[in-house]
């Protein structure tokens, strides 16, 4: 009877039970631990990835909505006799067609929104939104520049201190004075690619039709 109870004595004390489920318990923990790591990484990488696919579109399209100049941009005066002190009532133009593998690119001076617009500013003069004109050279009839069509743009030298006289970034609606040797930028803002710069400085001596390269 004394050796039955020494062992029912040893089998009470004996904790391995407890220990294995104290165990079960952490490698358990361990797992759901491990899980919710694994599921923070792969939301945050696919997260990180939608949102760098989103940044290569944006550029693909910016990139893709640019137009490029074809040629050089040429000066031209109206008046049958040349100032030489500098041209007042003339043209500039220059001829624009699609980057390659570009999209399509509104080019209607006449519309109120999603439209393309020339800035002009040089040391004298600042203009955000120039009137011009479009004559196509190649095109299909609409008012897209697409792949292998070509368009002339003209803005009349009158119209760029008229515009800016209309703004608060400068003119006084006098006269805008295109002198030898200025140095003018037109800014071609399309609107979603980049925008194109066109600076150019004139010739010390002006002639009626001036090709800038």
């Amino acid at each position: 009877m004394s050796k039955f109870r020494s062992m029912v004595r040893k089998a009470m004390r004996n904790e391995s039970g407890i220990t294995g489920l104290e165990t079960a318990i952490i490698l358990i923990a361990f797992v759901v631990v491990a899980t919710v790591f694994a599921f923070v990484v792969l939301t945050t990488g696919i997260f990180s990835a939608e949102r760098g696919k989103e940044t290569v579109f944006a550029g693909l399209a910016k990139a893709r909505g640019t137009m490029e100049v074809r040629g050089g941009i040429v000066v031209g005066d109206n008046d049958a006799t040349i100032v030489q002190t500098g041209i007042t009532d003339g043209t500039i133009q220059f001829t624009v067609a699609n980057t390659a593998g570009g999209d399509p690119i509104p080019l209607d001076p006449a519309a109120t929104n999603n439209r393309t617009v020339i800035a002009y500013r040089d040391d004298t003069v600042i203009a955000g939104d120039v009137p011009y004109t479009v004559n196509w050279i190649v095109d299909d009839g609409d008012n897209l520049l697409e792949q292998g069509e070509l368009a002339i743009i003209t803005v009349n030298v009158a119209d760029i201190v008229t515009a800016a006289a209309d703004t608060t970034t400068g003119g006084n609606g006098g006269t805008l004075t295109i002198d030898p040797n200025k140095r003018f930028t037109l800014e071609v803002q399309t609107p979603v690619g980049a925008v194109l710069d066109i600076t150019r400085s004139m010739p010390a001596q002006l002639d009626a039709v001036m090709q800038l390269h």
